[in-house]
């Protein structure tokens, strides 16, 4: 037991002298085996956003069954995004509160309130109303893993652990559509709402049982005082946030990335491509299936790479790359060079989504990661909703290679300021040369 003990102090040791280093030596496998709960945390966020998924083929043809205008179903979809928006942050504030279960287990049940009732809905203002509290109940639930995931997470294996729940996220979502309009082609229109809400009922109660608290409340309290104590320190904390350039840069870059998704991606180039090329929604469905696929195989290596090599090594070639397959889109001339810049989209996205997240944890104060965290998603919420209508406006202000050429220049710019004055988060030294007497350069039996 003895040498057990000595042992894992050494490697302990190790970890702190090497800045996170030992830790890189964990494979996803074991990082599993040494987390429990990210299993749990990974399989739920998996099933989340599946429901989101499911949704997405159907909501505008059951939105649109009420007799209502283009326009109008588009607000239908928005009204999931913008409960995000307006909510992560209470969402994050209220995870420091009163612990991270009550937002992981009363998200999920929140959105399967949700969405039995979208499926009950009567009108599109009813179906407008559930879908806020679908996309709250959203809110609260991947805020709140985000928080988790930081909470667990140490600096040489954080980047890797928010790939694991990025390809779960992905792999929901991907998958998602194609489960949708199969129950909705077997069951109506209807049918998934009420999948969605079994989903999401399932993944309350196996997190009530499986998710343990991170945050005791010894813990809470102890905080609470100190906010009493110090005259709103933690208020103090969350204005200095607001103020730091490294966090806000960070989320620029996040928000760039998902004004590309939604504006670049799923608003111009669909339009694009029909319009340039001819394209069916069979061919546009495999360009964005490519990218998806792509994705899910880059971010695990992104997650790698950012915990060995620093964030901003990952960060800034990821969103130039991007910004590279904007300009790619908007030249295209033919139809494999299309396909070849979905290519790079798909690597280079799917590259720059674990890091940014990670960064945002590293710098985020203990006391208010959850205002933290769910700050950095409202950035990246921004890019989803502002997105789609900025770049369809300038698209038909200008054209579609003009609304490309935008976007591009968003991202790069948020690049290129990130590389220059946001500093690398995550330092590896060189092991000290262990010293006469030191008692790690005694050899060990």
């Amino acid at each position: 037991m003895h040498r057990v003990n000595k042992g894992m102090t050494l490697v302990a040791a190790r970890a702190r002298l090497y800045g996170g280093r030992a830790l890189e030596q964990d494979s996803f496998l074991s990082l599993f085996r040494r987390y429990p709960s990210l299993v749990m945390l990974s399989v739920a966020t998996a099933i989340i956003m599946l429901g989101q998924g499911i949704t997405s083929p159907v909501l505008p043809l059951y939105a649109r069954s009420f007799g209502v205008s283009a326009a109008s179903v588009g607000l239908t979809i928005s009204a999931f995004g913008f409960a995000r928006l307006l909510l992560n942050i209470p969402v994050g504030v209220v995870s420091d509160r009163f612990g991270r279960r009550l937002v992981l287990v009363g998200g999920p049940v929140v959105v399967a309130v949700g969405s039995v009732l979208s499926a009950l809905a009567g009108d599109l203002f009813q179906l407008m109303v559930w879908r806020f509290v679908s996309g709250a109940g959203s809110a609260m639930y991947m805020t709140g893993a985000t928080v988790y995931l930081t909470d667990i997470a140490e600096p040489g294996n954080r980047a890797r652990m928010m790939s694991l729940n990025q390809g779960s996220l992905l792999a929901g979502v991907s998958f998602g559509p194609a489960v949708g309009g199969l129950v909705a082609e077997v069951a109506g229109l209807r049918a998934p709402f009420y999948f969605v809400a079994a989903l999401a009922a399932i993944c309350a109660l196996w997190g009530f049982r499986a998710i343990p608290e991170t945050v005791s409340a010894e813990t809470r309290r102890s905080r609470a005082q100190s906010r009493a104590s110090d005259g709103g320190g933690g208020v103090r904390e969350a204005l200095a946030l607001l103020r730091s350039a490294p966090f806000f840069l960070v989320s620029l870059v996040t928000l760039g990335t998902f004004m590309t998704r939604t504006g670049g991606r799923q608003t111009v180039l669909p339009l694009l491509g029909a319009d340039r090329f001819g394209m069916s929604a069979g061919m546009l469905g495999l360009i964005f299936t490519v990218i998806s696929v792509l994705n899910l195989v880059a971010v695990p290596l992104a997650g790698t790479l950012a915990d060995r090599w620093g964030r901003k090594a990952v960060i800034v070639p990821s969103a130039l790359l991007t910004g590279v397959s904007l300009v790619m889109f908007a030249l295209a001339g033919q139809m494999w060079f299309l396909f070849l810049a979905a290519v790079v989209q798909g690597l280079a996205t799917g590259f720059g989504g674990p890091a940014p997240a990670a960064y945002a944890a590293d710098i985020a104060p203990e006391r208010s990661r959850g205002f933290a965290m769910g700050l950095y998603r409202s950035y990246g919420d921004l890019g989803f909703v502002v997105g789609p209508p900025l770049m369809g406006w300038i698209s038909d202000a200008s054209t579609y290679a003009g609304a490309l050429y935008v976007n591009t220049a968003f991202v790069v710019v948020g690049a290129v300021a990130f590389a220059a004055w946001a500093p690398e988060t995550v330092r590896r030294s060189r092991p000290a040369t262990p010293q006469p007497g030191d008692p790690e350069a005694a050899p060990r039996r």
